[in-house]
């Protein structure tokens, strides 16, 4: 992948890393996810974000293979972002995740593979998902985070994994694992927008030569659909589009709120990863390129002091490492 400093940064190790990429959460169904995937990769994305946890690894696979058969880019064109799920930090457990992502993505290599969460939950063998302790709370395996790690530093060796990282980690787990490990982690992928900044891990990767990958950019106003059914209590809120800078600044830009707000975070070296099966909104996420926010309107999103968080994970909560954010 050519590099482009507009378009992208680099990990420690000098890997290019695109600064927007298309995230596939909650995007299952396998012809609604084929159509967004050629209209994203037709209108310019080269990066694509998913998980095993998103159950699409293989359509992802389908339709690249597709776009390579018909010689439209190479493999090396492409960046791909999977992430090994909760219920597989065993290393045992893991190396069945690795390799089931490499064949469900049709590919030899994985540009950044990245621990999904801090906290583990037991597998059941069978069906390989998570096991509940009870109706929608996960049983925690809590498989120290350096063995796990350890997977992925020999998959990093061996040239699989061209970067690793983790996702959903707080500062002093992230220090730990850091320290810890042989090699190093290059990203960290945290939810993050104008309500909850994560200045201290922000901070922290900066100092230690880490990438950022934000999700929730956007307020994730689908976020309630089919995460957990029976979670009572009231789901946090903040209305990012919505916000009076956000306004404020679209008008004098002349651009939607939602690329202000990705602008936002691409002008501080942020990568973003906004999710859309509407192809108008596939197409305006990734025109953010034509424009820059001033450091003065940059600094204006100092100004928010709320900190709402809009993923607490409740299913997770029996975890020696729950909560998963600070």
């Amino acid at each position: 992948m050519t590099s482009n400093e507009k378009y992208h940064t680099k990990f420690s190790n000098g890997v290019t890393f695109p600064l927007i990429g298309y995230g596939t959460w909650q995007c299952d169904d396998s012809e609604s996810l084929k159509k967004c995937l050629r209209i994203a990769l037709d209108a310019g994305y080269r990066y694509i974000d998913t998980a095993y946890l998103y159950k699409n690894e293989h359509i992802i696979g389908e339709v690249l293979e597709e776009y390579y058969q018909a010689g439209k880019f190479k493999r090396e064109d492409i960046f791909l972002t999977t992430k090994l799920p909760l219920q597989g930090h065993k290393p045992e457990d893991a190396e069945w995740f690795v390799q089931y992502s490499l064949k469900a993505l049709k590919t030899e290599y994985i540009d950044l593979f990245i621990i999904h969460n801090a906290c583990s939950a037991k597998m059941d063998p069978q069906t390989k998902e998570p096991i509940e302790a009870e109706p929608d709370i996960l049983e925690p395996s809590d498989v120290p985070h350096i063995d796990t790690w350890r997977v992925l530093e020999k998959y990093y060796k061996e040239g699989v994994f061209k970067a690793i990282g983790v996702s959903n980690f707080t500062v002093p787990q992230l220090e730990d694992l850091y320290n810890k490990a042989k090699v190093k982690p290059m990203n960290l992928q945290i939810e993050l927008h104008i309500f909850s900044r994560r200045r201290a891990l922000v901070d922290f990767c900066n100092k230690h030569n880490i990438t950022v990958t934000s999700y929730a950019t956007l307020g994730s106003p689908a976020r309630k659909n089919g995460f957990i059914k029976s979670y009572d209590e009231k789901w946090p809120e903040a209305d990012c589009l919505n916000h009076p800078i956000v306004q404020e600044l679209s008008k004098k830009y002349n651009k939607t709120p939602a690329q202000i707000l990705l602008r936002h975070l691409i002008h501080l070296k942020i990568s973003v990863i906004p999710k859309s099966l509407t192809p108008s909104r596939i197409h305006e996420n990734f025109d953010v390129f034509d424009f820059d926010l001033s450091e003065e309107d940059v600094k204006k999103f100092d100004e928010i002091k709320d900190d709402v968080r809009l993923f607490i994970y409740p299913h997770l909560k029996k975890s020696a490492f729950f909560p998963c954010y600070d």
